[in-house]
């Protein structure tokens, strides 16, 4: 019964009509999920959308459409019996060497910092995620550097036991099983991060069931944990996969013949674009067959935890030589893929100097710099657009659009700025002929001769990770608040702008950052869409290293470094906060 006391009307009063409501439409009360309903804003929205789809799926499409032009037939039995057979080859040995090499630290590693408890546990637990901020191709010319036959370790061979050349056998650092070493030291984490929050989730009851059957330590990583991790280790592994197809100098420092590699002789050496876009092609087909092997081997196989508890890990107390055992083991990526090039590097920078310090610095900063932050902003402003979207609609068109999206970062960006570059080439030079006709001034090219063009690939590559993360922070916005708002007589663009974005800071300074270290490290897209005489540090670290002066890309590549240790360090917080039962064994 309501406690609102009722107005008396007197009984012979005789009963008027009601007058006409006086209340405003838009002061009247939501009906709850209408904010959901697709109205002029909504479809402002989804039409945004579709179009930032067709904006990033446009690459992919463009180099797709090489396999229906003329002459396909002929290039592809070219391809055949020249250079694809090799290629084909090689990329699986480094797919096979990379996945085992970076699932075995990976998961050991995660493994080691779960299950055991030594001296310096907490420190390591958060250092193993440090190589993240090392490319792959920095860690490839220092090790040149280090193990080459005039390098300081074969140098020391030779005068401390007086050999010569044909006296002793020493591996060759520049060949395939060495770019197999560069990727497994650089991407392991990937492995690393996602094994670790498995074990820490799941692992504790299970564990604590296969102790009481008599399951030891062994027995219980082999049966209960591992198997319990594999869909997040084989997603680990398909990020690990990714990322080494769209290496490019690494590869092409140590001269190993890939499909990257092959996509950019054939489009600046051989001035050969339809074998360019037909290798583009094969490499798409490579990043579709991981994909589908990384869905197909979960199978119908559930992985849910049932215990309904989250257990303090059981996690073995070690000291002596078992714990000098375990730190050693943990030491072991952590210096070789970050502490050790990391010196190195240091090292050369600060005794052998760099030639390129100063003004030269400065302008590669820049220009590194005004690439990424304009790549970060447009990738957050289309972000935000795609995330409320998608809060405001469910459909079949937003659901395909979202997945174009998500495209982008699985295509290599060597594959990204081939199909950029055909078709902004062609409307190039279009507009230059319809400007020369039309006034008579001849603009030049105004995409390509620009870093417009190299901004717009970047926003391809690299608009998933923003859209994840805007789109995680406004999962954790109630739509309560969103019904609110619309109670107040607010449209959605003023939800948006006066609810919603105070709301999102933390998360789009969050997806600002990762777009940026992406794009400050990116390298195959920089070297093929910069226009001329505009350089990077990325692409001056590869042209320096090229050359075989190490010592002057020194500084560009610690600035690198530095730059990406930044989310790197933030993540290691949140991993260092987020263990279960933290401060307790």
């Amino acid at each position: 019964m309501s406690s609102t006391p009722h107005a008396k009307v007197p009984a012979l009063a005789p009963l008027e009509p009601d007058p006409p409501a006086t209340v405003t439409p838009a002061r009247r009360p939501a009906a709850p999920g209408a904010q959901r309903r697709p109205g002029q804003h909504g479809r402002w929205l989804l039409a945004v959308t579709v179009l930032i789809a067709l904006m990033v799926g446009a690459p992919v499409l463009s180099v797709a459409t090489h396999l229906l032009s003329p002459g396909t037939a002929e290039t592809w039995r070219h391809l055949l019996d020249t250079v694809l057979p090799d290629y084909v080859l090689t990329t699986l040995q480094l797919c096979l060497g990379v996945a085992l090499g970076s699932a075995s630290v990976g998961v050991g590693a995660a493994w080691l910092v779960t299950r055991y408890h030594f001296p310096g546990r907490r420190h390591l637990e958060w250092a193993l995620v440090l190589p993240l901020a090392m490319p792959a191709y920095v860690l490839a010319y220092t090790y040149t550097d280090l193990l080459q036959f005039v390098g300081p370790v074969q140098t020391a061979l030779r005068h401390t036991f007086g050999w010569t050349r044909a006296d002793y056998w020493f591996p060759e650092v520049r060949s395939t099983g060495g770019a197999v070493l560069m990727f497994t030291l650089a991407l392991y984490p990937y492995v690393y991060l996602m094994a670790r929050t498995t074990f820490l989730e799941r692992a504790a009851g299970m564990l604590e069931v296969g102790r009481s059957l008599g399951l030891g330590p062994w027995a219980s990583f082999w049966r209960v944990s591992l198997p319990m991790a594999r869909p997040a280790i084989a997603g680990g592994v398909a990020l690990v996969l990714m990322e080494t197809l769209a290496d490019y100098g690494t590869v092409a420092y140590f001269s190993v013949q890939t499909f990257t590699t092959g996509i950019y002789r054939a489009w600046f050496s051989l001035g050969d674009r339809p074998a360019a876009a037909q290798l583009a092609v094969a490499l798409l087909a490579f990043v579709a067959v991981i994909l589908t092997l990384e869905r197909a081997s979960r199978g119908r196989a559930r992985f849910h935890d049932t215990t309904l508890r989250r257990l303090t890990p059981l996690s073995r107390p070690l000291r002596g030589w078992r714990a000098a055992v375990l730190i050693g083991a943990c030491l072991v990526p952590l210096t070789g893929g970050f502490l050790l090039p990391g010196g190195l590097l240091l090292h050369m920078a600060l005794t052998e100097g760099d030639a390129q310090w100063g003004w030269r610095f400065v302008e590669l900063a820049r220009n590194s710099f005004l690439v990424a932050g304009l790549t970060a902003l447009a990738c957050v402003a289309l972000a935000v657009l795609i995330a409320y979207a998608a809060r405001q609609h469910r459909g079949w068109l937003l659901r395909i659009a979202q997945r174009i999206v998500g495209l982008g970062y699985a295509v290599p960006g060597s594959v990204i700025a081939v199909g950029v570059l055909i078709p902004v080439a062609r409307l190039d030079n279009l507009l230059a002929e319809l400007i020369q006709s039309s006034f008579g001034w001849n603009p030049g090219l105004l995409l390509t001769g620009s870093i417009t063009a190299l901004v717009y690939a970047c926003v391809a590559r690299f608009l998933t990770a923003a859209v994840q993360a805007v789109d995680s922070g406004l999962l954790k916005i109630t739509p309560s608040m969103d019904d609110a708002a619309r109670s107040m007589g607010l449209t959605p663009p003023q939800v948006l702008r006066r609810v919603h974005l105070p709301l999102l800071r933390g998360s789009l300074l969050t997806a600002a950052l990762l777009v940026f270290i992406d794009v400050m490290k990116e390298l195959p897209a920089t070297l093929v869409m910069r226009p001329f005489n505009f350089d990077t540090l990325a692409t001056q670290v590869y042209t320096l290293a090229s050359d075989e002066r190490l010592a002057e890309a020194s500084t560009a590549a610690l600035a690198i470094v530095a730059v990406g240790l930044i989310p790197i360090v933030l993540l290691s917080r949140q991993i260092a906060g987020s263990r279960i039962g933290h401060g307790s064994r």
